[in-house]
């Protein structure tokens, strides 16, 4: 397999869960969404979004991002990870950096 192949991850990457952590995701949210479409322009990033709480979908005026997750393109997990620990949500201490996964993936079905 030829090193300079593309594979496809999927991550999840879940918020702390301290006070103060959905407020400081709203704080640098539109920073994120920056960096998000720098990575599709890059073709890193394939789809990605974020995930909600279950009380999310039944009272949608209370609805709250407890997470992200998305599937991507790189060479190796390594260079997820670094594209990861780039991004604001992971500096700023959004994501839980010891609970995010990154593993490779093979879709059955088309991208949208």
């Amino acid at each position: 397999m030829a090193t300079h192949e593309l594979h496809k991850f999927l991550v999840y990457a879940p918020d702390k869960i301290d006070d103060g952590t959905y407020a400081l995701r709203l704080s640098v949210r539109e920073t994120h969404l920056v960096n998000a479409k720098q990575w599709m322009a890059e073709k890193f990033l394939l789809v990605g979004g974020a995930m909600l709480t279950p009380e999310s979908l039944t009272t949608p005026e209370n609805k709250k991002m407890i997470g992200s997750s998305f599937v991507c393109q790189a060479k190796n997990t390594e260079e997820v990870l670094e594209k990861i620990k780039s991004d604001v949500y992971f500096t700023f201490g959004v994501w839980d950096p010891d609970k995010i996964v990154v593993v490779p993936y093979v879709t059955i079905t088309p991208f949208p």
